[in-house]
């Protein structure tokens, strides 16, 4: 609490002689503790009029210690374990941050099923307090310049007494720059404490890049040092002005990070594509950022998450960003990161285009949470509470502490602590309920002209890819899943934003249609070459062509062709896809050209390069490029399931979403694909159902016997004659 100065003390002094009630009052309050002592009271006396509504403790999945820093007011600091395992934030709002290039992500309304009880299971009334001061405020200092050495200088700013403060703004250096600093703190300057060891700060306006906030912890300092590195640029000027950010009991804390788990994915020449795995499906996070090694960087990225879209889930856009990462000389610059909407699965992908340049080397990924509130209780002593949580149709719990939410805003509460999270009641379906949510309908498999097991899996949230076999032989509507009783399994269309890569066999040189029929072309001016497709009528797809050559400009087109029955006609041919492909620089290698192609009914095909006068375009071999879709399913432990396709008047399935949504959306799946031990011929065996059986049954019993009359009608015409 910020006593009151000595010319406040003497103007109250001579009013207190006018108006001694006046000097009464001033006395009272400026007693330390006088105004949160009677702030509690009134906060102890409001909680006791509450009834917290009685809940069952067994209904909780989740409980977690409690370790008050004291009895009476404790703040408690929400962190990713409670948010992974409680009930979700669900509402957000977003404000202007001075000095901030975006607004601050602030989260609301969440944590609903939490509740907190003493030794003695009896509920803890709790808040949850937002910080209102969005604003922060600011502190200029009076700046003294530090003795420079030949490759260091640098200043103090003084603030003339003790601040507690988290954050340093520059202001008045002339641009351009980029300059590495270190920024230390003290309040006697005679000892220092390192809050930035290695830091970065720089204007650079032609690449509309700035940076001149630097964030640390929090603490208690009188004085700043910033001392700049010099070995690799000139010097810079002392900055018109440089302010400390105050911290208060309104102010924002510092926002939340946690690391995240990715993993490289099947991706398009030039393309990079990663999934993310997050700590739990329905966090608030509000941005995700990327560390990297190597050269200077301009990037754009992206990161979606699967959507339910009319009975399918698709790729949304959760955010879009420009990448960058400048080096100058031993100085590093960048702003790696991407504004997102709060995801609602466990799984993100990010995507990023590098153009003509390598990869990025990703050494971190992280997410970056929303501001959140705290929590704020009163402790009856200093011994352990118990939260509990994980119950997520339990609404949030109604207090009778409205008049109370103000004071403890501005009270200085004891810090509080988590303990270790345990699983107190561990989930079990029941068997009723686990019944309800994989049984379906009995599925007549007669109808369908192909079936493949599907390979086993872990119990539990299963995504079977779909290869290229499935995605030749169905509509999407067909598809079907079934256990041994016959009886469907539920499951979800999931489009992937990532396709699915096939390498093709190489290029085959080959005869042009005119040639072949006896007719002449252009020598040299025409390559064909034989593309073999795995399968006919794939869905619309991309072909990927890659050369070794370095400088070249060909035209590339994608033909197919009949050849008709009857010999005296010339087979046609009909391009099917077209583009121009050029390169010209000798010292890096030639982009892949990327053909569209839409659905063929037939699997053979042939590329053809326009050589002109040039000798022949290398072509490297080649790969197709399929859109991706797995199926999500729940299936039980040793659980034996086919996948059924080929149906051609079968519509979609009209399974219960709502209870899939549960299960199906927002939790990471274990991954599994067909694999390469099945031939094209079992599986082609597999395509003959039971009426295809009994049809062939049938003929071959009814040529026996025609052929058995035809043998009585000649023996009774031999008998005759």
């Amino acid at each position: 609490m910020n006593l009151p100065s000595h010319e406040a003390h003497s103007a109250f002094r001579a009013k207190r002689n006018k108006k001694p009630h006046v000097g009464i009052l001033y006395s009272i309050f400026c007693i330390p503790g006088v105004i949160s002592a009677v702030l509690l009271v009134l906060f102890s006396l409001t909680v006791g009029r509450g009834q917290p509504q009685q809940v069952s403790i067994g209904r909780f999945r989740y409980q977690r210690a409690i370790v008050p820093g004291g009895a009476g007011a404790n703040r408690l600091e929400i962190d990713i374990t409670l948010l992974a395992a409680a009930g979700p934030f669900r509402e957000f709002s977003r404000a202007a941050l001075e000095g901030q290039p975006e607004p601050a992500v602030i989260a609301k309304d969440g944590l609903s099923d939490l509740r907190i009880y003493d030794a003695s299971h009896r509920e803890i009334p709790y808040l949850l307090v937002a910080s209102p001061a969005l604003v922060p405020r600011w502190s200029e200092g009076r700046l003294m310049p530090i003795d420079a050495a030949r490759k260091n200088s640098g200043f103090e700013a003084d603030f003339g007494q003790f601040l507690r403060i988290n954050g340093l703004r520059l202001t008045g250096i002339p641009a351009p720059f980029l300059k590495r600093i270190r920024l230390e703190g003290s309040g006697d300057r005679n000892r220092w404490t390192v809050l930035i060891e290695d830091g970065t700060i720089f204007d650079l306006p032609a690449e509309k890049l700035k940076r001149l906030e630097l964030d640390f912890d929090p603490g208690e300092y009188r004085y700043l040092r910033i001392t700049s590195d010099d070995s690799a640029s000139a010097r810079v000027p002392l900055p018109g002005s440089a302010s400390a950010r105050l911290v208060s009991a309104g102010s924002l804390p510092p926002a939340l990070r946690a690391p995240l788990r990715f993993a490289p994915r099947a991706s398009e020449p030039g393309v990079s594509r990663y999934r993310l795995r997050l700590p739990a499906a329905n966090l608030p996070i509000a941005s995700i950022e990327l560390t990297s090694a190597g050269g200077n960087v301009l990037r754009q990225a992206r990161v979606t998450e699967g959507r339910m879209v009319d009975y399918e889930m698709t790729p949304e856009l959760l955010g879009l960003a420009s990448l960058w990462h400048r080096i100058g000389g031993t100085t590093t610059a960048s702003m790696l990161r991407i504004p997102i909407t709060a995801p609602r699965d466990a799984e993100l992908e990010l995507t990023i285009k590098n153009g003509d340049d390598p990869p990025l080397d990703l050494t971190g990924i992280s997410a970056t949470f929303a501001y959140l509130p705290w929590i704020y209780f009163e402790s009856p002593g200093k011994e352990p509470l118990m939260a509990r949580f994980g119950d997520p149709g339990l609404a949030a719990p109604q207090y009778d502490l409205a008049s109370a939410r103000a004071a403890a805003s501005g009270l200085r509460a004891a810090e509080a602590r988590w303990g270790e999270l345990q699983e107190h009641q561990p989930a079990v379906e029941s068997p009723a309920s686990e019944s309800a949510l994989v049984a379906g309908a009995l599925l007549d498999v007669r109808a369908f002209h192909y079936a493949r097991k599907i390979p086993g899996g872990k119990a539990g949230l299963n995504a079977l890819l779909l290869d290229a076999e499935v995605l030749a032989h169905t509509r999407m509507s067909d598809l079907r899943i079934a256990g041994t009783d016959g009886r469907q399994i539920p499951y979800l269309i999931e489009k992937q934003d990532e396709p699915r890569i096939l390498h093709l066999p190489p290029l085959e040189k080959a005869q042009g249609p005119a040639t072949r029929a006896g007719g002449t072309q252009p020598s040299g001016s025409l390559s064909y070459y034989r593309l073999q497709l795995p399968f006919a009528n794939l869905p619309a797809s991309r072909l990927a062509l890659t050369t070794s050559a370095r400088v070249f400009r060909r035209d590339v087109g994608i033909v197919i062709e009949k050849n008709s029955a009857n010999e005296r006609e010339e087979p046609w041919t009909r391009r099917v896809a077209s583009a121009a492909w050029m390169h010209a620089e000798p010292d890096t290698p030639a982009a892949p050209l990327m053909l569209q192609l839409p659905s063929l009914e037939t699997a053979d095909a042939m590329v053809v390069v326009e050589e002109g006068d040039n000798s022949p375009l290398p072509l490297e071999s080649p790969s197709l490029l399929l859109p991706s879709y797995r199926m999500r399913f729940f299936r039980k432990t040793g659980e034996d399931l086919t996948l059924y396709y080929g149906h051609s008047s079968l519509e979609a399935p009209r399974y219960d979403l709502a209870l899939l949504a549960t299960h199906l959306i927002g939790a990471a799946a274990e991954e599994i694909s067909f694999g390469s031990g099945s031939s094209s011929e079992d599986r082609q065996a597999s395509a003959y159902t039971t009426p295809t059986i009994v049809f062939w049954a049938i003929l071959g019993v009814a040529v026996v016997v025609l052929f058995a009359l035809i043998a009585r009608l000649i023996k009774k015409g031999a008998d005759a004659s």
